[in-house]
């Protein structure tokens, strides 16, 4: 994927959506020092070349009984490209994943993964990722409390 070339007004207007992306245009505009109808074209193309990918509201997962955070390292018996394939495609199917990676290192691929409680983990494990076909071994590690979390993307202005 080809590095887009952001200008300081471009960097500015994503920096400021990332921090609020319930920002009205006018404020937005105001905010990185240009007319409204001039930054909703910026934001228009930002959006058109897939530098701004969307918008949503950041929820607390334990207020919503999603309190149990655990990061799951899968590796895999064999890696071949139609097994690989499979895998990703079954895990990105399931709600409690909310984040899935390959990597390299000891596993295969990590996955973030939100559940209620111990039990809502463990029914996890047994009815959707020990069916999967070809996995070798599951290991899981269990966030203790959050440190950082965010989506933002660093941007140098």
């Amino acid at each position: 994927m080809k590095q887009l070339e952001l200008d300081k007004i471009d960097r500015r207007i994503v920096s400021v959506l990332q921090e609020d992306g319930r920002l009205s245009n006018q404020m937005l505009a105001e905010k990185v020092g240009l007319s409204p109808a001039a930054c909703w074209r910026r934001v228009r193309t930002l959006e058109e070349q897939g530098v701004i990918l969307g918008y949503s509201a950041r929820l607390d997962p334990a207020r919503l009984g999603q309190g149990l955070c655990v990061l799951v390292n899968l590796s895999l018996q064999r890696h071949t490209i139609d097994s690989t394939a499979t895998i990703e495609q079954q895990v990105s199917s399931y709600s409690e994943v909310l984040q899935c990676f390959a990597v390299t290192g000891n596993a295969d691929f990590v996955l973030r993964v939100l559940v209620p409680d111990m039990a809502a983990y463990d029914r996890f494990l047994n009815e959707k990722i020990f069916t999967l076909q070809g996995i070798a071994q599951v290991n899981s590690n269990f966030a203790l409390r959050e440190i950082k979390n965010t989506i933002a993307v660093p941007v140098k202005e």
